[in-house]
């Protein structure tokens, strides 16, 4: 990657960033603590990185609007559809990695 021009290496960047929100979008049955468990980041995470990116270059955007973005949805309607009560099982993983630091 490092012969490619930079906005071709930004293009390709920014593809691969909507086919990830995409996959995320369909796998609905993926609940974000699991996301956070296995690789230490989540869909919120996404919408939080894109708000930062945004400040960063002087972009106005909410973070609700980042988070819709991201979820294809109002936040609060993709909860109501789709996040289920995390198992003991799932909160003792999370609390596994936050205490490492992750």
């Amino acid at each position: 990657m490092n012969d490619l021009e930079a906005r071709t290496q930004i293009e390709l960047e920014a593809a691969v960033f909507r086919r990830l929100v995409a996959h995320l979008r369909t796998r609905t049955d993926v609940q974000n603590i699991d996301l956070m468990n296995l690789a230490g980041f989540c869909r919120n995470c996404l919408s939080n990185w894109l708000k930062d990116a945004a400040d960063e270059t002087g972009v106005a955007l909410t973070k609700d609007a980042s988070r819709e973005a991201v979820y294809g949805m109002p936040y609060e309607e993709w909860k109501a559809k789709h996040q289920t009560e995390a198992s003991a099982s799932q909160q003792a993983g999370f609390a596994a990695n936050q205490a490492k630091g992750h």
